[in-house]
């Protein structure tokens, strides 16, 4: 691996509040995207068709992730190097947007089909950046991550105002939010990771291979699990209409916040727990699984509260009258994006100590569990019912994926256990 002269590192607690406070000002800009869909629109058909190609792109976009970001973080003792990463990220894209189109004309409106495209190529310009971001924090530079992040909320929320505003076109005001992005990568990411390692994209037929092998099972699991919510929602689509779907994804959309945010919590942590697991340190290994889901759960009681006193008037004042008579769609649709974010979280544990199959089979249960659920309670609570079904399903995979960690936990410990006692018999 070729490496320049890096940046001296930062400490982990400056990593981890570049890393938040720069991810949640990318969501929160986000949200405000989807806010601004309905506000600057007539009605909401333009928010639900913005929600239905975020949604189908979202599950395909985690096939184009390919979980390589985990890989990467994890990667303790570089496996492979930063252009590598590049080229095989690169072959996912391509794979990934031909299963996404596929998809989208087989079960989107024709309509849509442009717009999801679009959308496309706007996030890959993202999971790019993503690569560079897992060599900044290799080298515990997360600041460089949270600057990225906010430049690129920046400069997709002021494009898509100034374009959407205009002549109301959402296509025209994706292409905006693309080109921003595109910016940031060429003029900002690039530069800061080259101190690190050289920059480049280079394909190698067995590596790109070992890789495909090695990672199918997580990508597979990391489908699943972005899918719990596209079946619900094009279940309530098929049922309702764009509107409803608008209106549903508009009231979800400030707690996916919450739930991204999660994400970006225990992020930083991801190249620590396998540190602890492998060198057989399950004291420190648990502890660190505790704080961090106590910390989850912490911000999800907090933010509880608030939604419950603050919720109505605030998106009284986002959205309008319009969206009051459907203020009670709130609490449960937080309740879905925290078990979500369990979900994740134990999803990333058990990539990061390399038990790809349990991975696997816990988020197929969470999925397959979703598709009666949903025709249970979208059929009998309505919209609520997507955040019913989705809370229900991740519950059934975090249970799966949190014996499994127990699992191995123990097992590594007791490997840990006898090589000891081998050394000690040897010396």
């Amino acid at each position: 691996m070729e490496r320049t002269n890096p940046a001296k590192p930062l400490s982990l607690k400056k990593n981890m509040l570049w890393n938040s406070a720069g991810s949640l000002f990318y969501l929160v800009c986000q949200w405000l995207i989807t806010v601004l869909v309905v506000r600057l629109s007539s009605g909401f058909d333009a928010a639900g068709l913005f929600s239905l190609a975020t949604s189908v792109v979202g599950t395909f976009s985690t096939l184009a992730n390919y979980k390589i970001g985990t890989y990467q973080i994890s990667d303790i003792h570089h496996e492979n190097s930063l252009a590598e990463y590049l080229g095989f990220r690169c072959v996912t894209l391509g794979i990934a947007f031909v299963g996404c189109l596929v998809y989208a004309i087989a079960t989107c409106p024709i309509y849509s089909i442009t717009t999801v495209i679009l959308y496309y190529v706007y996030k890959s310009f993202g999971l790019l950046m993503d690569i560079l971001h897992g060599t900044d924090q290799q080298f515990r530079r997360m600041d460089y991550i949270g600057k990225s992040f906010i430049f690129q909320g920046i400069g997709s929320l002021v494009s898509f105002v100034a374009i959407f505003s205009v002549i109301k076109n959402l296509n025209a005001a994706i292409i905006g939010m693309t080109l921003c992005s595109m910016l940031v990568l060429i003029f900002y990411d690039c530069p800061k990771t080259k101190q690190f390692e050289r920059l480049g994209i280079e394909i190698y037929l067995n590596k790109t291979a070992h890789l495909l092998a090695t990672s199918l099972p997580a990508v597979i699991a990391s489908v699943a699990a972005s899918a719990i919510f596209t079946i619900p929602k094009q279940y309530l689509l098929i049922l309702s209409g764009d509107a409803a779907l608008g209106i549903y994804s508009s009231i979800a959309a400030p707690a996916l916040v919450i739930q991204m945010g999660a994400q970006y919590l225990y992020g930083p942590l991801l190249d620590i727990f396998p540190r602890h697991f492998f060198d057989g340190d399950m004291r420190d290994f648990s502890k660190l699984i505790v704080r961090t889901t106590a910390s989850i759960i912490a911000v999800a009681i907090l933010c509880s509260l608030c939604l419950l006193v603050l919720g109505e008037p605030l998106l009284v004042i986002v959205f309008g009258e319009d969206i009051r008579p459907y203020v009670y769609l709130l609490q449960p649709v937080l309740l879905s994006t925290v078990m979500t974010a369990f979900l994740w979280f134990f999803t990333d544990l058990l990539i990061t100590v390399r038990d790809f199959k349990a991975n696997l089979i816990g988020n197929i249960i969470a999925l397959t569990s979703v598709v009666p659920l949903s025709f249970l309670f979208i059929n009998a609570f309505g919209m609520n019912g997507v955040s019913f079904s989705g809370a229900g399903a991740c519950l059934l995979g975090v249970a799966y994926l949190g014996l499994s960690l127990y699992r191995d936990a123990k097992k590594q410990s007791s490997r840990r256990a006898e090589a000891n006692n081998d050394q000690a018999i040897s010396d």
